[in-house]
């Protein structure tokens, strides 16, 4: 007993220590943000006076209503589509087993191995040669794709697992293959397609590399892209450029706290189940 409750103890030294970690440099840049402007900030000092202001100048310099809006065409392009397919995908490999299935899985699995950078010469070409250079198309079509490795491991993990004599019993009540994909399996589904959402979601919105390389107006990039722009014209201003980050990641740290429970009920739920 001694040993668990000082095992405990423990444990949550490490995990406050953790967060503290963690939460140390949103504090830095937060105390640097709220510096007067034109000062360059030094470590952790609280400002006397702090400057709220500070963020409405740089929402108002950057035009974050404008990146705001491409951001989130861009995440209404990727992710329900690449949430669809990769359902489609994972119930097709994990459940159906269809014939050529595992060789499929393995061309998956090879494409998680693949880095964005690896490959982003070959799709500025290929989109170049479509004529999509400078859209938000230029990023939606080449995300969709790079997420499909994962997103189908992903899917694929949960339908694997279903107990075959749920499909067995829809199969007994007359369901086809669509039906029973549609009334059973994405019922059942649900956790692993919200923490699939949640994962694209945030990756989407912190996409950089390919709104820099594909995408020359920052109006039309992620907010994430735009921020090189806005790094390159107020480069100097380091307490505007603080504000402006804060800003950028805001709406991925709200998003994860309102969806985390969902996220890590699918985390768990895998894990009982492997």
């Amino acid at each position: 007993m001694n040993l668990s409750r000082r095992e405990q103890l423990t444990g949550r030294l490490f995990l406050i220590a953790l967060v503290l970690v963690t939460l140390l440099p949103f504090v830095s840049m937060l105390s640097a943000a709220l510096q007067p402007r034109g000062t360059v900030p030094t470590g952790l000092a609280w400002p006397s006076d702090p400057q709220w202001g500070n963020f409405v100048d740089a929402f108002d310099v950057a035009n974050m209503s404008a990146l705001l809006r491409s951001s989130l065409l861009i995440v209404a392009g990727v992710v329900p589509v690449a949430v669809l397919i990769a359902t489609m995908a994972g119930f097709g490999l994990g459940h159906l087993r269809v014939p050529g299935g595992r060789f499929a899985f393995l061309l998956f699995l090879l494409g998680l191995t693949l880095p964005f950078e690896a490959v982003i010469t070959p799709i500025y070409y290929q989109v170049r040669d479509f004529g999509l250079l400078n859209t938000r198309w230029a990023i939606i079509l080449p995300l969709i794709g790079l997420y499909m490795p994962f997103a189908v491991f992903w899917m694929r993990a949960h339908f694997v697992n279903v107990p075959q004599e749920l499909a067995d019993a829809a199969r007994v009540d007359g369901s086809n293959t669509w039906q029973l994909f549609w009334r059973v399996q994405v019922p059942l589904a649900r956790p692993a397609i919200a923490s699939l959402t949640i994962l694209l979601f945030l990756w989407t919105w912190n996409q950089f590399l390919l709104a820099i390389v594909l995408v020359d107006d920052p109006a039309k990039r992620t907010m994430a892209g735009a921020l090189g722009a806005f790094q390159g014209q107020w480069g100097t201003d380091q307490v505007l450029l603080c504000a402006g980050s804060l800003l950028i990641l805001t709406p991925t740290l709200i998003v994860f706290l309102i969806f985390q429970r969902q996220f890590i009920k699918a985390l768990l739920q895998g894990s009982l189940k492997g």
